[in-house]
């Protein structure tokens, strides 16, 4: 199965919590593709909590993923599964955006470009405009100019208009009140109140790290690191079960060992 569309996707005036890539079909846990950054070993889809790095976008995540089993090569489920291009896009409705499986080169061998949405580096998998110097990562793709996640805040959210302080990098001086700070890069406000989140908080309703528990990492750490050893141990046990019993089998002791992983993490975070 090829992970790429071969035509673009239109976006229209989308306008729910989060933009969804049209797959035709969509891959199941356990099921196998081929992706074209990583051709020479296939990628498997597994929900794992543990924290990784995508191979991809150069980002962390958590939970659905493509993973290889014979390497440590891992994208996102949204990185996988980006379209070539994106046409109409909420947050960039006037030109297409292309789909680059490499970014920019960092300016003066010193400092990446910026994603336009979440003021974070773009080192890996990008969005990009031909018309223009816009770009965002997949993960800002999926965002839209308004969004609600019932699980954060009751009410809606809107995505205010950018800054001149946000697009020049410099911090916007709103209050988060998800992480409690003050920085670069665009901002929602809740349409009834006074609720404030950046959108960089955004994307870890996205990428799976709120929903399994995890901070999101500032920086890169050993924790990091190991969390990818044990992943791509399992993700190689994962492999020769599914190759022993089938796809069938294999689909259901994945599911089943994520949720066992769940539990057993829940239980020491109550015995702490």
């Amino acid at each position: 199965m090829q992970s790429l569309l071969k035509s673009s996707a239109s976006m229209g005036n989308n306008k729910n919590s989060q933009i969804e890539f049209p797959t035709s079909p969509q891959p199941t846990i356990g099921e196998e593709i081929t992706h074209y950054t990583h051709s020479k070993h296939p990628l498997i889809k597994v929900n794992l909590p543990e924290l990784f790095t995508c191979t991809g976008c150069k980002e962390y995540g958590s939970g659905k993923r493509f993973a290889c089993q014979q390497c440590d090569f891992q994208l996102h489920e949204f990185c996988a599964l980006s379209p070539p291009q994106l046409q109409n896009h909420p947050l960039h409705g006037q030109h297409q955006l292309v789909f680059h499986a490499k970014p920019k080169q960092a300016k003066a061998g010193i400092a990446w470009p910026k994603c336009d949405v979440c003021n974070k580096s773009t080192k890996g998998f990008i969005f990009r405009c031909r018309a223009c110097s816009f770009q965002m990562h997949p993960c800002c793709a999926k965002l839209s100019t308004e969004i609600y996640f019932p699980d954060v805040h009751p009410h809606t959210l809107k995505l205010l208009p950018p800054s001149k302080t946000s697009s020049s990098g410099n911090d916007t001086g709103i209050l988060c009140d998800e992480c409690k700070k003050t920085r670069s890069g665009r901002v929602y406000r809740c349409t009834v109140c006074d609720y404030h989140l950046h959108a960089v908080c955004a994307k870890a309703l996205i990428n799976g790290l709120r929903e399994n528990g995890i901070p999101t990492p500032e920086k890169p750490s050993m924790i990091g690191k190991t969390s990818r050893l044990v992943s791509q141990v399992v993700i190689e046990f994962i492999g020769g079960l599914i190759e022993g019993f089938g796809e069938g089998v294999g689909e259901y002791l994945v599911q089943n060992i994520a949720r066992g992983r769940c539990i057993s993490s829940s239980r020491r975070s109550k015995n702490a």
